[in-house]
């Protein structure tokens, strides 16, 4: 028991920046050629499009900690700060060169999306499934009743991307895991007036993304030019937040004060949220939003689930190799 907890507790932050690409695998859905029309998806270039435009009313810093085996990562979402944003768990931008990683881990009772920005990772788990993802390409995968795997680097050099951890449901936490993929070239991708958004979940500028999600999920990668400016409907009960990747821009009001890189910054509830960069480079940043599930959060490490009394099951589950784990029994990653 105790080998098994301190395996855990080894890995009770991880999850960094892989995931496999197994495109005969019947977990795997492999997402090709799609550029799907939405209606009424993007706020035009007017001042205030929206009835209740969502503002800022919180920001906190993604500071740097080790993760891993000798990995560092930016946490904001699972900081002592901000412990969870119902439906998230977790957000971290990892940076991650050889020989550091995130050796063989469990997961159980939620889903990981892991989204590259440089470099690669490769992934391998339990189920046989092995595989790399590159630059701009996604991985979302649904651990339900349990996945054990490894996510290490594949280039030398850094390697450094996002991954967010998504709460699953009650009724989905025990569900067998699954895997949507999407490569870079892939992505639906809209551009107009300076701005450029890639739809990875969710709908803007009139593109949809077909990536089921299981707990109502929007993922958009914005870049604004200089001065250029962008409104986006958000549905209004659902949870929201901004991590700013790149550059310096104006959330929620055109004279509000600039956020710069490696900060989220929660939003209150509203129908969508404008975005003004006024300065002189480029600012990139995601912007995230999800239906709450309002469920009771207990977490060990990587398990997630409803009550303690399930996490003592997590646990004694993994230790055994049973119910979702039997295949831990022998198996260990190929370096």
């Amino acid at each position: 028991m105790r080998a098994a907890l301190q395996r855990i507790s080894l890995f009770s932050r991880n999850l960094r920046g892989i995931e496999s690409r197994p495109e005969t695998s019947a977990l795997a859905i492999s997402i090709r050629k799609f550029s799907v029309r939405c209606s009424a998806m993007s706020g035009s270039d007017q001042d205030s499009p929206f009835q209740r435009p969502r503002t800022v009313v919180k920001k906190v810093l993604a500071k740097q900690q080790r993760d891993g085996e000798g990995a560092t990562v930016r946490r904001s979402i699972g900081r002592m700060e901000l412990r969870n944003l119902d439906p998230f768990l977790m957000l971290d931008e990892f940076y991650v060169s050889p020989p550091a990683g995130f050796p063989d881990h469990p997961h159980r009772g939620f889903e990981t999306v892991t989204y590259m920005l440089q470099g690669a990772f490769t992934h391998q788990d339990f189920a046989g499934h092995k595989g790399t993802i590159g630059p701009g390409d996604v991985q979302w995968m649904t651990a339900g009743r349990g996945i054990i795997h490894s996510e290490m680097p594949a280039t030398e050099g850094i390697n450094k991307g996002l991954q967010l951890w998504i709460n699953l449901s009650s009724k989905d936490k025990m569900i067998e895991p699954r895997y949507q993929e999407l490569l870079a070239e892939d992505i639906p991708m809209a551009e107009e007036n300076g701005v450029t958004v890639r739809v990875i979940a969710g709908k803007s500028m009139g593109i949809c993304s077909p990536v089921y999600t299981r707990t109502p999920t929007m993922y958009l990668d914005f870049t604004l030019k200089p001065m250029a400016r962008t409104h986006q409907p958000i549905p209004e009960d659902w949870t929201a937040f901004i991590y700013v990747i790149d550059g310096e821009g104006a959330f929620g009001g055109s004279s509000s004060t600039a956020a710069g890189a490696h900060n989220v910054l929660v939003l209150d509830r509203g129908d969508g949220l404008s975005v003004w960069n006024n300065g002189t480079e480029p600012l990139r940043f995601v912007l995230i939003a999800g239906q709450p599930l309002n469920e009771p959060v207990v977490q060990y490490g990587p398990f997630v689930m409803n009550s303690q009394v399930q996490i003592e099951q997590a646990i004694e589950d993994y230790q055994y190799a049973k119910n979702g784990f039997e295949m831990a029994k022998q198996w260990r990653s190929q370096a």
